[in-house]
């Protein structure tokens, strides 16, 4: 199955999930959002019924993540405050393709699917030039943020 749509898909380098809204943890600029992504390529997906998904789970690479600490975040390019915060605590979704109708489904928290944040993502997917579309899940809903 993988083997077909590669080649119709041969434009897109990876789907995955992602995280939105991660600050760059220095505090200078509370405004300032990251996006953060684990990605994988068509090949490597997991088949789940007629779609294909990223393997990992936000917990494990998150956790991975974290276990680098502040120093080994930087070092990658990755916010530091990852260190000191579940991956719950900040908007996310996930991009699956399903295989019938040749289309990206992103999955994303409400509060990431502004026409900016859509886009940041359609870039760092490399799916500028794919059919796709926006949904709601509520296993990405994320709580209100704290004051």
């Amino acid at each position: 199955m993988v083997c077909l749509h590669e080649r119709r898909t041969e434009h897109i380098s990876a789907q995955g999930w992602y995280l939105l809204g991660v600050g760059d943890g220095t505090g200078d600029d509370p405004g300032r959002f990251t996006l953060v992504t684990d990605a994988t390529d068509l090949a490597h997906a997991e088949p789940y019924l007629h779609f294909l998904t990223y393997p990992g789970a936000h917990y494990e690479v998150w956790e991975r993540w974290r276990s680098l600490g502040p120093a080994g975040l930087a070092k990658r390019g990755l916010p530091k405050l990852i260190a000191w915060h579940e991956y719950e605590e900040f908007p996310r979704g996930r991009i699956v393709f399903d295989t019938e109708t040749d289309t990206f489904i992103i999955y994303a928290d409400r509060r990431l699917q502004g026409a900016d944040q859509v886009e940041a993502i359609r870039r760092a997917f490399g799916l500028e030039h794919a059919t796709m579309v926006v949904r709601s899940d509520a296993h990405y809903q994320t709580p209100p943020p704290r004051p």
